[in-house]
């Protein structure tokens, strides 16, 4: 459940907590239920259950205000352009205005999010009734979070109304069916790329405590785990972001081998957690090897590539003791990173501006020390 608080006193709830027998509303007991039908509840309980119950109701209401942030926050970008797969500017049913939120540059890529929701909602299902697995499925999912033109991942804002839309969909289905677990995890994922840190949290966090109860196997409880390291160095929570950070690692070495992209993945992280905790050295000394391996599974255009050079640039860029000499080699390596990621990317998307940002606080730093 996402709904993880008592709807009356907001106090965090277990997952088999008391509930609403019409509309599954939860509390954490009789007297915060009792309190709450009086203070309006009584007013809305069957209007909710109407509406799919408490889950559906809650996820379908912040579907619509994410849909409405998504498209408000890419009105600019998206004036006199047309959805590539409906072809119209406003929804026909929701009147939906569109968004962009990928790598796609130029009139490319413009959609509703409603539009993006069907055409994953429709590959998805097909690939359930034809019994399709693994790898073939997998890519079906892809859809939920991917551009299907330029084949990068959604960001901000757009991600986070897709998260929502993924979410809604599939909320009514068991705990342990698969595809309600994805989207919580897609959910968590899309909270987290629009700064919604202390959402994400709720959602990681529950995720997580799902995923132990009921078994789930070990590769997906690391990555979980990974997620939710990740959204504890959002909050400042450096130290806690470490510790779990040095467990995925290690977890997934065990698991994959150090060419696997989980692999990868969980090492591009825990060099971020070295850094934001000041454990330069350590992040210097272990990032590069981590870069040829991943220039060499991966290639030198990968998102993960350019994420270990943008982190190893920070490990110089924040340590004061370290040279003017030693920094320069760092922003050589990220000047490249920077004109990778405008290719792939563009230069609107999030990780490019991060490494801009850096590479400007790079040479701002190695200006310093020499002029020192």
């Amino acid at each position: 459940m996402i709904l993880t608080t008592c709807a009356a006193c907001a106090a965090p709830l277990a997952h088999n907590a008391p509930r609403c027998v019409r509309c599954k509303t939860r509390y954490c007991d009789a007297t915060c239920q009792h309190d709450h039908w009086r203070r309006g509840h009584k007013q809305i309980c069957k209007r909710t259950h109407r509406g799919g119950n408490a889950e559906q109701y809650h996820a379908d209401k912040k579907y619509k205000e994410a849909v409405a942030e998504a498209v408000e926050a890419c009105a600019d970008d998206t004036k006199g352009q047309t959805c590539y797969i409906c072809t119209q500017a406003l929804h026909w049913k929701t009147k939906e205005g569109l968004v962009r939120g990928c790598a796609c540059r130029g009139t490319a890529g413009f959609a509703h999010v409603s539009c993006l929701a069907e055409q994953a909602k429709i590959l998805v299902a097909e690939g359930e009734e034809n019994n399709l697995y693994g790898k073939v499925l997998a890519e079906r999912w892809r859809r939920w979070h991917n551009c299907s033109l330029c084949k990068q991942q959604h960001h901000g804002v757009v991600f986070c109304a897709l998260g929502w839309a993924c979410w809604k969909t599939y909320v009514g289905r068991p705990e342990t069916d698969w595809t309600r677990r994805t989207a919580m995890n897609l959910l968590g994922s899309g909270l987290h790329s629009a700064k919604h840190y202390e959402e994400a949290l709720s959602v990681k966090e529950t995720e997580l405590s799902t995923m132990r109860r009921i078994g789930e196997s070990e590769e997906n409880i690391l990555v979980s785990q990974n997620n939710l390291a990740n959204t504890y160095h959002e909050l400042g929570r450096f130290e806690q972001a470490l510790s779990m950070q040095r467990d995925v690692y290690s977890g997934t070495l065990k698991q994959y081998g150090e060419e696997h992209e989980e692999s990868l993945i969980s090492a591009v992280n825990l060099s971020t957690a070295l850094v934001d905790t000041g454990n330069y050295a350590e992040a210097r000394a272990f990032m590069p090897d981590q870069v040829a391996l991943t220039k060499r599974v991966l290639g030198s255009d990968h998102i993960i590539t350019l994420d270990f050079q943008w982190g190893w640039a920070r490990a110089f860029t924040r340590d004061v003791d370290v040279t003017a000499e030693q920094l320069a080699e760092a922003v050589a390596n990220l000047e490249k990173a920077v004109k990778i990621a405008q290719r792939v990317l563009g230069s609107e998307h999030p990780s490019t501006r991060n490494y801009h940002r850096e590479l400007a606080a790079a040479r701002k730093s190695i200006a310093r020390r020499r002029g020192a």
